[in-house]
């Protein structure tokens, strides 16, 4: 895995140092062992589970690493656990309801030592924090849901990260109050989101 990686942020112009490599090559491994018995995640080969670290790891080279973020139904860990390695300054919270998927990342958090990385297993609406710097979430609901259910985790200072497909663009129109930044990548689409 550790090549495939390589050569996968290589090609996007992604720096990454060789510990970070080692944690992403690391959870890679250990997410298609988990896979194969516990059916987290639709991605069964190792180049599918690379596209997918790759698609969480390409804000990084737009966002600032934010101080606290929320991840909204991490899953396997795309985005959230992904992002918590890489910022790993940032206090991470992964909200995740389902209970395979949520023994995972706290198995992978456990395993890399990720200090900075707290997994709540249960629904985002539940979550009682202090607004959070980031609230991002991929392939969860539609962008204005997203807001709603996050409303009591921010305030005017968040910024949202949401990783979106061609309904971008449709959910867009649906929310007002906020200024919106679209970065696209073939498919995907990095929608932003601030407060005005």
């Amino acid at each position: 895995m550790r090549e495939l990686i390589v050569k996968a942020i290589k090609k996007e112009n992604i720096e990454l140092d060789s510990n970070k490599i080692e944690q992403l090559a690391e959870f890679a491994n250990k997410l298609e062992w988990w896979n194969r018995t516990h059916n987290i995640t639709g991605a069964r080969t190792k180049e599918a589970i690379v596209e997918n670290i790759i698609d969480a790891l390409i804000p990084t080279t737009f966002v600032n690493e934010p101080k606290s973020l929320l991840d909204v139904g991490t899953g396997a860990g795309f985005p959230g656990l992904i992002l918590a390695i890489i910022w790993d300054n940032a206090k991470a919270v992964l909200a995740e309801p389902l209970n395979k998927r949520a023994s995972f990342l706290r198995y992978i958090s456990t395993h890399l030592e990720l200090k900075n990385v707290e997994v709540f297993k249960d629904r985002v609406e539940r979550l009682q924090h202090s607004p959070f710097e980031l609230i991002t979430s991929r392939a969860v609901t539609d962008t204005a849901l997203l807001l709603e259910l996050t409303k009591a985790v921010s305030d005017n200072s968040t910024k949202f990260l949401f990783y979106k497909g061609s309904r971008v663009y449709k959910e867009i129109e649906e929310i007002n109050g906020y200024k919106e930044k679209i970065i696209q990548r073939g498919l995907r689409n990095y929608l932003i989101l601030e407060r005005v």
